[in-house]
């Protein structure tokens, strides 16, 4: 595995290697202040996700480059949401209520719908790997809102999503990334716990 890693990024420019790296500091430490419910999750968390736009525009990924535009503006928005001030209090963590739940839903449904028609768009023939993908995406998609709300839930939806996205990475020979979110799964398990004792407060 190593030596394919190797191989891979000897044909690759150093810029660009030098972006990936950024990307995968800054994915990690947005995980990481989200789990401390820190506001820093979106400033590093934009970083990121506009960094990946520009590396996803360069390898004509444009499905993947079309999630991180909207990771990009879900994180302005989660900033906003965690610094705004309500009744003289900020955003705190809670669960979802029955029309958080139902929204979930259609968000989820809606992205799955999109996903498909882009693949048709392009007259690609879906394969196991891509429901795959659409699945993750759309798990992703629900779980920023979730976490621009300061949902407890939008934990158990990077958990599976981020599991699925291992073996996607694995499969397409994507090692830094799976290794990646192997580590953004062990983060978000460990956030789970963490603001799920700060509910049975």
């Amino acid at each position: 595995m190593f030596e394919t890693i190797i191989n891979q990024y000897q044909s690759i420019p150093n810029w660009q290697i030098g972006i990936e790296i950024i990307i995968f500091i800054f994915g990690v430490l947005s995980v990481y202040f989200a789990k401390k419910e820190n506001v820093l999750v979106y400033p590093t968390g934009i970083i990121c996700t506009i960094l990946s736009v520009y590396i996803m525009f360069n390898a004509k990924y444009y499905a993947d480059m079309s999630i991180n535009i909207y990771y990009s503006i879900m994180s302005v928005y989660g900033w906003f949401q965690w610094k705004k001030i309500t009744n003289g209090e900020v955003l705190s963590i809670s669960r979802t209520n029955m029309k958080e739940k139902n929204i979930g839903i259609v968000l989820f449904l809606i992205t799955s719908i999109v996903c498909i028609y882009i693949y048709k768009f392009f007259d690609y023939k879906l394969q196991l790997n891509n429901y795959l993908d659409i699945f993750t995406t759309s798990l992703f998609f629900t779980a920023m809102w979730y976490m621009a709300k300061k949902k407890v839930e939008n934990w158990t939806l990077w958990i599976v999503g981020n599991t699925f996205a291992v073996y996607i990475f694995f499969d397409r020979q994507l090692y830094i990334i799976a290794i990646q979110y192997i580590i953004f799964t062990i983060l978000a398990i460990s956030a789970y716990i963490e603001w799920k004792k700060y509910l049975a407060k």
